[in-house]
């Protein structure tokens, strides 16, 4: 079972991603919800996590400001990111792949996109 933290300062965002891993045959464990980089953190801190969704475009600490982070801290440097946001632009698809971005789904997404994304992700991982 893994554990995935999705961070979006939409509650609805959150909610939609949530129901759409609930149609997946993905092993989930517990899904947990920030609405900022700062939130994650925060529960990155006390539980483990084996999959980091997040949105690109939040307040107080970004999308790519937490993949920093988390990319330059040994505890999680490991754990993949999959970031989930509108931005279609070319050089923040480039950034977010070279601090470490496991991958994106672009928004509006499926139950079927998120699907095809994070099980390659988890599929690695032990659980």
């Amino acid at each position: 079972m893994y554990n995935i933290l999705v961070v979006d300062d939409s509650s609805t965002i959150r909610k939609i991603i949530a129901r759409c891993i609930s149609h997946t045959q993905i092993p989930v464990g517990s899904l947990f919800e920030a609405s900022d980089g700062e939130e994650a953190l925060a529960i990155l801190n006390d539980q483990k996590i084996h999959l980091v969704m997040t949105d690109i475009n939040m307040p107080k600490m970004n999308g790519l400001e937490l993949l920093a982070k988390l990319k330059g801290n040994e505890r999680w440097k490991d754990v993949p990111v999959l970031l989930i946001t509108t931005e279609g632009r070319v050089d923040t698809v480039v950034e977010a792949a070279n601090k470490g971005a496991a991958g994106y789904v672009k928004k509006p997404f499926t139950a079927g996109d998120i699907q095809a994304k994070v099980e390659p992700l988890l599929a690695g991982l032990s659980a």
